[in-house]
């Protein structure tokens, strides 16, 4: 089987991080977002896998060199010239994609799920039709665009609401597919939108359903989401490979430590952390709902609570970080500082503080 990730360009929405650190390759749970990825299609027998990007490809082929010989697939880049939307980079790799007549998966770059690609395959193939979304169940449908489903037909897909006033249903288009290769044929060589273009055609066919995604969802581009969905992922390793996870006396709830991490017995940690490589954390610190990158330094008695301390980033004695603060590559913050949902941008040094949301250049 084939399948085809849509990486995209800069990623912008999760900057500071990805001015340094191409998106795919930004840990998430301590390992490169697109790995995640890679491993759940190689499992579900998946030999050959496209990643469409436009920006930066160069940067990501010495890494996933490394994965091909782990995983036993090939791995293969669409470059983009110009940006071709969410259909056009399928129609790009219609080489690989169209070379048997085996459907293909596509996936957004950006989703953090537990990928049911096996289960997903086995129901595509049973209900005969070109298409299957992966649909989420969501608590406030007004925000999305929402799938309704044919009265007669369970599953099959009648049409799309856009944030609708009025409630038609709590399912959304959760960024995971499968598709049959004569679908490429709908796509025109020009940046077109999946959703918008080539879904409502097949919906139109009688030939597009959707499966229900079981367990947690999470789109994780933006720094407010990739904290939010590493509560859930963390919530998600508890309950299925809890031995992945930190114990100790200083450990609260889930945390997801590296084991060269060197941390003092007097900090404490969690719930929903996950520590990188080479990390160093000093005496009384307190670290909640964040995300420390590989060879960070937080010296003694610093509060660290919802942000994300970016690679080689150094935070003072007695500081607080919180409010979806995010340090770049680099970063010192001298002691004694508080940041307040501050992105600070990589290499700089902040010696004053930040008490509201504020970009650091």
């Amino acid at each position: 089987m084939k399948g085809l990730i849509l990486v995209g360009g800069y990623g912008t929405r999760l900057r500071p991080l990805t001015l340094t650190v191409p998106k795919p390759l930004v840990e998430f749970a301590n390992r490169p977002m697109i790995l995640h990825q890679i491993e759940a299609l190689a499992n579900a027998g998946v030999t050959d896998i496209v990643l469409a990007v436009n920006y930066r490809p160069e940067v990501m082929v010495e890494t996933l060199q490394k994965y091909e010989a782990e995983y036993g697939v090939s791995i293969t880049f669409s470059v983009e010239t110009e940006p071709l939307g969410t259909a056009g980079p399928l129609k790009l790799a219609e080489d690989v994609l169209k070379k048997d007549n085996s459907p293909f998966f596509v996936l957004n770059s950006d989703v953090i799920c537990d990928y049911p690609f096996k289960e997903l395959a086995d129901f595509h193939k049973a209900h005969g039709g070109k298409g299957t979304i992966v649909a989420t169940k969501v608590d406030e449908p007004s925000k999305y665009g929402v799938i309704v489903h044919d009265i007669a037909k369970p599953n099959l897909i009648d049409r799309f609401v856009e944030k609708p006033v009025e409630f038609v249903g709590n399912r959304i288009n959760a960024g995971l597919y499968i598709l049959n290769p004569e679908v490429i044929d709908l796509i025109e060589m020009k940046p077109t939108s999946i959703e918008k273009e080539t879904f409502p055609i097949l919906v139109e066919q009688k030939s597009l359903y959707s499966f229900d995604l079981e367990g947690f969802w999470m789109d994780v581009g933006q720094p407010k989401d990739f904290l939010s969905g590493t509560v859930l992922y963390l919530n998600s390793v508890a309950k299925k490979h809890p031995e992945k996870l930190a114990k100790g006396d200083n450990i609260v709830g889930n945390a997801m430590i590296d084991p060269s991490a060197k941390i003092s017995p007097s900090a404490k940690i969690g719930p929903d952390v996950t520590i990188g490589p080479n990390v160093t954390i000093g005496d009384g610190v307190r670290i909640e709902r964040s995300v420390v990158l590989a060879n960070s330094t937080i010296l003694d008695h610093s509060l660290i609570k919802s942000t994300i301390v970016g690679w080689h980033s150094k935070v003072g004695r007695w500081c607080r970080l919180e409010g979806v603060t995010v340090l770049g590559d680099d970063v010192e913050v001298k002691d004694e500082i508080y940041i307040n949902g501050g992105k600070v941008l990589p290499h700089k040094s902040i010696s004053a503080n930040v008490p509201q949301e504020a970009i650091i250049m």
